[in-house]
C-alpha cells in the first residue's frame, strides 16, 4: 500500500488519501518507523520483501519465487530440478500487454496449463497450474544463473528485449530452452477455445506463458527456531506467500473467496486470523490488493483496496483483539511500494507500525512507551522510535527480542 505522492491527490499518496482511523489509532498508541525490506543488490520483489521482513537473510536463503511457490501447491522439488514462476501474460503486437492476462480466472487458466502440459511437458519439463496467471514450471537440469524479467516490470516493453538471457555459459542451454518454451507457447495458446471465448467477450487473452525468478529447493529455518514462538499460520490468497510461510514452519490456511485483488474476502480473512490467533502464537496474514492496483495504475482503485483493509480486516482485528484476556501483539506494513505512476514495485523503506497494548487494552505494557507519531503513513513514521530498521530488525522488534 505504500507509495508516493500523487499530483492528483495534491500530493498526497492514496495512504495518506485514505481515511483509515484505526491504523492511525494503532500509531499513536504505539512505536513506528521505517523497514529496508529490500536489500541494496535485489530487486524489490515479494519474494525478497516478505523473507526480509520475516527475519531471513535472502543472500543465502532466496532461491527464487518458483522454489517457495511450490512448497504452496504441495509440489516437492525434486533434486536437480530448477522451479520458476510461470506467468500467463498478454502479449500484443510484439509487447508485453499486461502480466496477468487481464487476470485470468483460476478455473480457466488451469485449463491452459494442463494443455502446455500435454504439449510441452516432458520428463525434462514440467508444468504446474497455481492460481489465476500464476503457475509454477520445473525444469530438470536447469541453471537458475540466467536473468528472467518480471512482467510485472516491463509493460508495455517489446518482448524480444526482455527474453531470458544467460549469465554464464554454463546456462546458455537453460536460456534457449525458457525462450523456446516462450515462443511455442506463443503458437499454442491464442487458438485455444478459452482464449477465443475470452477474445469474443473483449477479455484479454492469455496468449504467451513468461517464466521467471528460478531457483532450488531452499533451506530454511522454521520461526519457531529463531523466536519465542511454538506455532503459527500463514494466510494468503498468494501461493508465493503460503510457500514461504511453509517453509518458515507456519500452517497455511485457505479462506474462501480470496483472490488477491480488491474483491478479495477481507472479512474471511479477518475472521480466520482471529480462529488461528485463539489456538496459536503468531500468524502471518497477507493482502495482495493494494500492490495489484498499483501494477494497473488506478490510484483510486488503491485508496479502496486501503479502506477496504482498514475497515474490513484491521479494524475487525482491532476490536476483537481488544476484547481477550491476554495481550496480542499487532504489527501493520507494506512489504514494499508500488507506486501507480510506474506501476511496477519500488526498493525504497516502507513506512511500519507495532501496536503492544496492555492486559484488556488498557495500558502499555511497561516497557513499550508510545512514541510521536499521529497518523500511519510513509512520511510520519519518520517521527516514529525506531528509526529505520532492517535485516531481521522488525521482527526482533516485533517479537520484542
Amino acid at each position: 500500500m505504500a507509495d508516493e505522492p500523487v499530483p492528483a491527490l495534491g500530493g498526497k499518496t492514496p495512504l495518506q488519501a485514505a481515511f483509515t482511523p484505526c491504523m492511525d489509532a494503532m500509531a499513536r498508541a504505539g512505536r513506528c518507523g521505517y523497514l529496508r525490506t529490500i536489500p541494496q543488490g535485489f530487486a524489490p520483489g515479494s519474494e525478497i520483501a516478505n523473507m526480509s521482513l520475516l527475519g531471513y537473510d535472502v543472500r543465502t536463503q532466496f532461491e527464487g519465487r518458483g522454489s517457495l511457490e511450490a512448497a504452496s501447491m504441495g509440489i516437492e522439488i525434486p533434486m536437480g530440478y530448477m522451479a520458476a514462476r510461470c506467468n500467463l501474460i498478454c502479449e500484443q503486437n510484439g509487447r508485453i500487454k499486461n502480466h496477468s492476462a487481464g487476470h485470468i480466472t483460476t478455473s480457466e487458466a488451469t485449463e491452459l496449463m494442463l494443455f502446455l502440459q500435454r504439449e510441452m511437458g516432458s520428463g525434462e519439463v514440467r508444468f504446474f497450474p497455481g492460481i489465476s496467471y500464476r503457475h509454477l514450471l520445473l525444469v530438470k537440469g536447469g541453471d537458475k544463473r540466467i536473468n528472467c524479467t518480471p512482467p510485472h516490470d516491463v509493460a508495455g516493453t517489446e518482448c524480444d528485449k526482455v527474453m531470458v538471457k544467460a549469465l554464464v555459459p554454463g546456462a546458455v542451454g537453460t536460456a534457449d530452452l525458457l525462450n523456446h518454451l516462450i515462443l511455442r507457447s506463443r503458437e499454442l495458446l491464442p487458438g485455444h477455445p478459452v482464449n477465443l471465448k475470452r477474445k469474443a467477450e473483449g477479455k484479454d487473452p492469455a496468449n504467451s506463458i513468461w517464466p521467471w525468478s528460478p531457483g532450488y529447493r531452499p533451506v530454511m529455518k522454521p520461526l519457531t527456531a529463531l523466536y519465542p514462538i511454538s506455532s503459527g499460520s500463514v494466510i494468503s490468497a498468494v501461493d508465493l506467500i503460503k510457500g514461504l510461510g511453509v517453509y518458515a514452519g507456519l500452517e497455511p490456511v485457505d479462506v474462501p473467496g480470496a483472490t488477491g485483488l480488491y474483491t478479495t474476502n477481507y472479512e474471511g480473512k479477518a475472521r480466520a486470523a482471529l480462529d488461528e490467533l485463539r489456538r496459536k502464537d503468531f500468524v502471518f496474514l497477507h493482502v495482495e490488493a493494494s500492490d495489484e492496483a498499483g501494477h494497473e495504475g488506478n490510484v483510486d482503485l488503491k485508496i479502496r483496496t486501503i479502506e477496504y483493509l482498514e475497515h474490513r480486516l484491521i479494524r475487525l482485528i482491532y476490536e476483537e483483539t481488544a476484547k481477550w484476556d491476554h495481550e496480542v501483539t499487532i504489527a501493520v506494513l507494506p512489504d514494499h511500494p508500488t507506486y501507480c505512476r510506474t506501476r511496477t514495485h519500488a526498493a525504497d523503506p516502507v513506512p511500519f507500525l507495532i501496536y503492544r497494548p496492555g492486559k484488556r487494552n488498557q495500558k502499555l505494557s511497561d516497557d513499550f512507551e508510545a512514541d510521536a507519531v499521529q497518523v500511519f503513513d510513509e512520511f510520519s513514521v519518520s517521527e516514529g522510535a525506531y528509526g529505520v530498521l532492517e535485516g531481521d530488525g522488525f521482527i526482533r522488534a516485533f517479537f520484542n527480542q
